[in-house]
């Protein structure tokens, strides 16, 4: 049996983002696992982020850079240029956690059709801030989001042929939608039991969380039905405001 390596397609989304981007990059990079197929999509970017994606032109396999609608039809130019076996969303200022971690998530088992692991959360700084508070599930199924997002977009490998564009009608929460599609159709799904990105906490959704929340909801709703749906976000509340009080105990 011939032991072909699958290719990993790493897609970054970026728009004026100077600060951040050339260490997301660098993640990418310097990972040790030679078959990465590199695509970043610009925003047509104004702030010196153009000059930082010059220097590393050579190494990337896609580049493109000019005006989007917002970051999901920036992600969706990125799968229509896309490739390899598997995707991979990296987008600015997030980062591959260590430098063998593709390399370790492809050796843990051969052929799976999602790949998951855990993600460590980081400030503007770069200064760890510990787990995610959804800790990924043992076994991630298309179920596992009924009480929150649990895997992150940063955290998933999924083979390129399960997946589909992003929905434009989700401004906030389309890769909840996204991950969900394309895990119902997935045979075999493997956790690494490892931790596989940084995450870089902030972003839109936090900016404008009460349309995320909805978005969310509808999500939820579509693929769990309305009555669980509701329930499960008073399971949420419960959980969220446990873990407010808790920590706020701990740091008393």
């Amino acid at each position: 049996m011939t032991d072909i390596k699958p290719v990993l397609s790493v897609i970054t989304v970026v728009y004026n983002n100077a600060r951040d981007i050339e260490r997301t990059m660098l993640s990418v990079l310097n990972q040790t696992y030679p078959h990465i197929e590199y695509v970043i999509i610009d925003g047509a970017s104004t702030d010196g982020t153009l000059n930082i994606l010059e220097k590393y032109k050579s190494r990337l396999a896609k580049f493109i850079s000019e005006p989007d609608k917002g970051i999901y039809d920036a992600m969706n130019k990125g799968l229509a240029l896309a490739t390899g076996d598997y995707v991979l969303f990296m987008n600015s200022g997030d980062e591959i956690y260590a430098q063998d971690t593709v390399e370790a998530v492809f050796a843990s088992s051969p052929g799976a059709d999602i790949y998951y692991g855990e993600t460590e959360m980081i400030n503007d700084a770069g200064e760890s801030l510990g787990q995610r508070r959804h800790k990924a599930p043992a076994n991630f199924t298309w179920r596992s989001f009924k009480y929150g997002m649990s895997v992150s977009h940063q955290a998933i490998f999924i083979r390129r042929t399960l997946v589909e564009p992003y929905d434009p009608q989700y401004q906030l929460s389309a890769d909840i939608d996204w991950i969900l599609k394309a895990a119902i159709k997935a045979k075999k799904i493997v956790n690494v039991n490892l931790y596989v990105a940084k995450y870089l906490v902030g972003g839109m959704s936090k900016k404008k969380h009460r349309q995320s929340l909805v978005e969310r909801f509808n999500i939820m709703k579509k693929y769990y039905g309305l009555l669980p749906t509701i329930f499960n976000h008073s399971v949420i509340a419960f959980n969220l405001g446990w873990y407010w009080l808790k920590n706020r105990r701990t740091n008393d």
